[in-house]
């Protein structure tokens, strides 16, 4: 892809979008400060770097517009390796990610719907629970942004969902479910999905054989969505690398929480992950920068 451009070229939210895109599926994470004249600090700053690529007609970092410089700091982490696990949960101020009765829709705002598109867009695998598809029937693409489908992963050990599912029933992405070995009877299909035994402890998949499962197939940059559950083992096994976490201006009440991890007894054994804070329109973004087991 061709990133250079003249000194009035303007590098808009579309143009530093596509550049995104193209450092994913390259997974060339030095790609945009060659290019551009600009790179993340320690702190994941944008900066200029100080051999600028001016004299190649490149727009200059002190160019772009605030909207621009947000984006790029935002999603560039997620596009510099390869090899990369991340979640994403929207909840409510006490923590609640739908009601008791399972209610979830605009729990947060259409900026944070938007994110989670791009998300999708920068991932070759997406990965969601049973009781999310069952519940809200999600299609998981790339719908509202330009960008690839992702490989839609469903993980459902007991083979429990109805094949009337939009992911099993819709060709707009490849479909895998993972179910516990053995529970796969002789010609059980899903329509349209490819159905994947993989080993289950007391009828759960832990996090390591999931990822282990879908990188035998070359899913290396691997989005957990949702839900909660889903969400909390990951993190709670530590094979997240950066999670974003959405806080939305409501309360809920009790209802579905988004994260839920084993009590501690010492704050000094709490998770303190690295953070910044983005605003998606009233939505506040945290993203987390976590540190992975072996």
């Amino acid at each position: 892809m061709e990133l250079q451009g003249s000194p009035s070229e303007t590098f808009d939210e579309e143009r530093a979008w596509a550049v995104l895109r193209a450092i994913a599926i390259g997974g060339a994470g030095t790609l945009l400060a060659e290019a551009r004249g600009f790179r993340l600090d320690e702190a994941e700053r944008l900066e200029r770097r100080a051999e600028s690529g001016a004299e190649r007609g490149d727009p200059p970092s002190a160019r772009l517009s605030p909207s621009v410089k947000e984006m790029l700091e935002l999603y560039l982490p997620l596009c510099r390796t390869r090899t990369l696990v991340f979640g994403h949960v929207g909840q409510s101020l006490d923590g609640q990610i739908a009601t008791a009765s399972g209610a979830s829709r605009y729990v947060s705002g259409p900026e944070n719907l938007h994110h989670m598109h791009r998300l999708r867009a920068l991932a070759d695998a997406v990965v969601v629970g049973a009781h999310t598809v069952e519940r809200d029937d999600p299609q998981l693409t790339t719908r509202l942004v330009p960008g690839r489908n992702p490989t839609r992963v469903v993980l459902d050990p007991s083979l429990r969902l109805p094949e009337n599912r939009r992911v099993f029933q819709e060709r707009a992405a490849q479909t895998l479910v993972l179910c516990a070995r053995g529970r796969r009877t002789n010609g059980h299909e899903l329509a349209n999905a490819e159905i994947v035994e993989i080993p289950a402890v007391e009828g759960a998949f832990t996090p390591s054989e999931i990822i282990r499962a879908l990188r035998e197939r070359g899913l290396e940059r691997i989005f957990i969505e949702g839900g909660g559950i889903t969400l909390s083992r990951f993190l709670e096994a530590r094979r997240l690398d950066r999670l974003h976490v959405t806080i939305c201006p409501l309360f809920i009440g009790h209802g579905k929480p988004g994260i839920v991890l084993p009590p501690i007894d010492r704050l000094d054994r709490a998770l303190r992950p690295r953070t910044r804070r983005f605003a998606l329109g009233d939505d506040v973004l945290f993203d987390c920068r976590l540190e992975t087991a072996a």
